[in-house]
């Protein structure tokens, strides 16, 4: 195909954005991969071998591993039944019950680890509810965290990320030829079999979708572990090394192990059930059909639900007991209860210029993410440009990439003489925080206009073209006003997991000045006395926040938000 300076011109904003990613994604990742695989610019497996030799190390990979496939465990086991409820039955409540499961996600797994850890301690509610039924008593209670730590921290971020699996396993039923199980049962083929032999097989690839996002977040998981101080993971390594970046390779070995991990996990997951997808989703039927539930199964259904539900808010629970308590031990609730904190966290001189940064920031990276997202989702729907599957494919990529794989990258660019030098965070993270939540938070904004984009008859455009519209104004005057409800979407879920983004903002701003809510939160949780009582306020504050935004983006979206998330 003949190259010309017009269409060249017109491939300018994709190009553009091709570079940007290229450049602060990309970029980013293969210095990070150069640092653990490269020494005096020779390629060598020196510091990835000793960094697996190094009990330590090892251990903190095993037990990260083990994390991973613990969390993943538990969100299919609790997603999984909602999901083929909802998907197949119709009873009392379930609309208001498929919208309250979104609700775990409005609070960042280490906020929620404030009230799981008060909850678990030796003199914390869980222990005075067995003292309280006669079951225990308090010389001899469980201590729950000295021995259960690894499942703390599994069950805690178990419990937010299981409504990003049911959304991706509930769009997986509804999206499948329900022909096939209709033909099953007309062949007597039901029940349990039918699920197994048919309809299993069918949603792998969605379940796959949903259980890899769950992997590599739990598996890459920073903050929660911090907030258990249960450090032998290679997150908290990975952190812990910071101070090392400039001098030791062992940081970006760490790194490397852990990319690597999710890379070939993802990897043999495409392979493996990629065609699957394509089989899946060649002729979809009808809408599924769902079946009416009465009397005792109904109640059942519901109760399922709910019983769900009350598990997954209970880090909100213990964070907003924490938020109102004065004075809470040995007993099931708080004994003393007080508003103050409330005040303290928006008065605290950590805490307002942390909002401040946060909301700067989150607005920054929403705007960068709106401009990008219209260009890929346009450059893909409406153009046969060759690379715009690879466009795409950069664009939803941040989604399998861990948020401490790219910080660090960002960390290792900005050393003295690297590209991003001028922009170290030591001195002001501003700049690479920016651009960091923009990337990590594309895939929302390019899932959501997309998906306005295709919903919007091209021949709108076109029209507008032959009557003399240029196309930048066509596009501006047309297409966007009729899909503003989807650049809402987009905007509202990018802004409100950019203000919540947790590790590269505990790994990225380093100087109290420049702290986001998130890095607030974490500081303020290791102050003695009302430390932790101020930081739950906090996150109640940022709860309401996101929860409202959740709302929001749901109502203009419908089942469509499951897409958001997935890969």
């Amino acid at each position: 195909m003949k190259i010309t300076s017009d269409s060249i011109i017109k491939r300018l904003p994709a190009l553009l954005v091709l570079a940007l990613l290229g450049v602060f994604f990309l970029w980013p990742l293969a210095q990070t991969l150069r640092g653990g695989l490269f020494s005096d610019g020779r390629p060598t497996a020196v510091f990835l071998i000793e960094a697996l030799r190094n009990p330590i190390y090892r251990e903190g990979l095993l037990n990260s591993l083990a994390l991973a496939c613990a969390t993943t465990l538990v969100v299919v086991l609790l997603g999984l039944p909602l999901a083929v409820l909802g998907a197949h039955y119709d009873f009392p409540g379930r609309r208001w019950l498929s919208l309250a499961i979104l609700a775990p996600m409005i609070l960042p797994p280490f906020v929620g680890a404030i009230g799981m850890a008060h909850m678990l301690g030796r003199y914390g509610s869980i222990n005075a509810l067995l003292v309280a039924c006669g079951l225990r008593e308090w010389h001899n209670v469980v201590d729950w965290l000295a021995h259960g730590r690894f499942w703390a921290v599994a069950i805690t971020t178990a419990l937010h990320l299981y409504p990003v699996f049911y959304l991706n396993a509930q769009a997986a039923i509804s999206g499948m030829d329900h022909s096939l199980t209709e033909a099953a049962e007309n062949l007597g083929c039901t029940g349990w079999r039918r699920f197994r032999r048919i309809t299993l097989p069918l949603i792998t690839p969605g379940l796959f979708a949903g259980g890899i996002i769950v992997f590599i977040w739990s598996f890459t998981e920073l903050g929660t572990p911090l907030m258990f101080d249960y450090s032998r993971v290679t997150a908290v390594q990975i952190y812990d090394g910071l101070s090392d970046i400039g001098a030791s390779p062992m940081p970006y070995a760490l790194v490397v192990i852990m990319l690597a991990v999710a890379a070939t996990l993802y990897a043999v997951g495409r392979m493996l059930f990629g065609r699957a997808a394509h089989a899946a989703s060649v002729r979809p039927g009808a809408p599924l059909p769902q079946q009416r539930l009465t009397g005792g199964h109904a109640l059942g259904a519901t109760m399922l639900f709910l019983l769900v539900l009350f598990l997954g808010a209970l880090p909100h629970l213990g964070v907003i007991l924490n938020s109102f308590s004065q004075a809470w031990y040995r007993s099931v609730l708080p004994t003393v209860w007080t508003g103050k904190y409330y005040l303290d966290a928006l008065s605290h001189d950590i805490t307002l210029p942390a909002i401040r940064n946060s909301l700067k920031y989150a607005s920054l990276a929403m705007l960068l993410d709106l401009i990008i997202g219209i260009v890929i989702a346009h450059t893909t729907t409406r153009t046969n440009w060759r690379w715009r599957g690879l466009l795409d494919a950069l664009a939803m990529l941040p989604l399998a990439v861990p948020g401490i794989i790219l910080a660090f990258g960002f960390l290792a660019l900005s050393q003295p003489g690297r590209l991003l030098a001028p922009f170290n965070p030591g001195a002001d993270p501003a700049v690479l925080l920016i651009i960091a939540y923009a990337v990590r938070r594309l895939p929302y904004m390019v899932r959501s206009v997309t998906a306005g984009f295709q919903q919007t008859p091209p021949a709108l455009e076109e029209a507008a073209a032959s009557l003399g519209c240029h196309p930048l104004r066509a596009i501006g005057r047309i297409t966007l006003p009729l899909i503003r409800a989807h650049l809402l979407a987009g905007c509202l879920l990018a802004f409100s997991f950019a203000m919540l983004e947790v590790s590269d903002s505990l790994m990225l701003a380093q100087r109290q000045m420049h702290f986001p809510i998130t890095k607030a939160l974490f500081e303020l949780s290791q102050l003695l006395g009302a430390g932790r009582h101020i930081a739950a306020a906090m996150g109640v504050w940022a709860m309401l926040f996101l929860l409202a935004t959740l709302i929001c983006a749901g109502q203009l979206l419908g089942r469509r938000i499951g897409n958001m998330f997935r890969i």
